[in-house]
Parts: C-alpha cells; structure tokens; sequence
C-alpha cells in the first residue's frame, strides 16, 4: 500500500497534516484499491509499554496466508 501512497504524492510538497491525508486518502490502484484515511487528533503518549501477558491476551486470529504477517485483531468493549 505504502508504495501506491507515495506514488500517488509523489512531487507534492507535504505542507500540512491535512494534505497528507487527503493525498493518502485519494490513493487508489487500476485493480481497485482505495484507502480511507482521516486525521486523528487523539493524544496517545509515549512510553508505554506493553508486557508479554497483555500482549499474549490479545484477540487475534491470523489468516490462512502468511497469519504472522496477516491478522485481525478483535476490539472489545471498554471496561
């Protein structure tokens, strides 16, 4: 994907937040890829860390094809 991204803003100055998204978001490909992008303004602060356990408790399945590389990860509902 990243590689159609930067196809696609290739030669155009990335001036703001804002402009990256929306080149992002007007990515696509001939075989039918589109990409949703929108700007998070969330505060998410450094150093967290996460340890083996919380890791291990994740809810993800993998994929037939390459699932160490190819997973979902399930949300679920805050506590």
């Amino acid at each position: 994907m990243f590689s159609f991204i930067t196809t696609n803003w290739r030669g155009k100055p990335l001036t703001s937040y804002q402009v990256i998204v929306e080149l992002v978001a007007g990515t696509t490909t001939e075989t039918g890829l589109r990409i949703l992008a929108e700007w998070d303004r969330g505060y998410y602060p450094t150093g967290i860390e996460v340890t083996d356990v919380e890791l291990a408790a994740l809810p993800l399945s993998g994929h037939d094809w390459h699932p160490d590389w190819n997973y979902n990860l399930t949300p679920s509902k805050p506590k």
